[in-house]
């Protein structure tokens, strides 16, 4: 019950948490891409394979259709085959969402509407109350683990 009151928040939810986790998402997609081009080509022996700054977006769609040397600046030596470059990057995807979503699952638990509020952690209880004020009133701040002895004799 107590903790149900605590969880009420007077904030409406709006638009700007969406757009933020939407606009880093595609963020997180495009750098994904380049960067399994990237290893790709280091895989075939090229080194250092990254695009100007002006052509990290606007190469995304032609690497994508099978152009693994788009946007690069002079096109390197080494030719990598166009399958070789989407594994990289649908692998390089994959462990970005796994990290994201590992990720936005502990932001959540730490940050969340179910967060648990008002909570000292155990250190900040010791270091508040002292070790010595918790062991003489551990019956009334955890009533289920030190029952009164009055409960106890029963």
């Amino acid at each position: 019950m107590l903790q149900t009151n605590r969880r009420r928040d007077p904030y409406p939810f709006t638009w700007e948490i969406p757009v933020a986790v939407l606009i880093a998402a595609m963020l997180l997609f495009g750098i994904g891409v380049q960067l399994g081009r990237s290893l790709a080509y280091w895989q075939a022996g090229a080194s250092g394979v990254w695009p100007p700054i002006k052509a990290v977006a606007t190469s995304i769609p032609a690497i994508l259709a099978g152009h693994p040397a788009a946007g690069l600046q002079p096109p390197p030596a080494v030719v990598v085959n166009a399958g070789t470059v989407i594994a990289w990057v649908a692998g390089v995807e994959l462990a970005i969402a796994t990290v994201a979503v590992l990720g936005g699952a502990v932001a959540l638990r730490h940050w969340g509407p179910g967060r648990m509020r008002g909570m000292a952690t155990p250190d900040e209880a010791e270091a508040t109350l002292g070790l010595r004020r918790l062991r003489a009133h551990r019956r009334v701040i955890r009533p289920d683990l030190y029952p009164t002895r009055r409960k106890a004799e029963r």
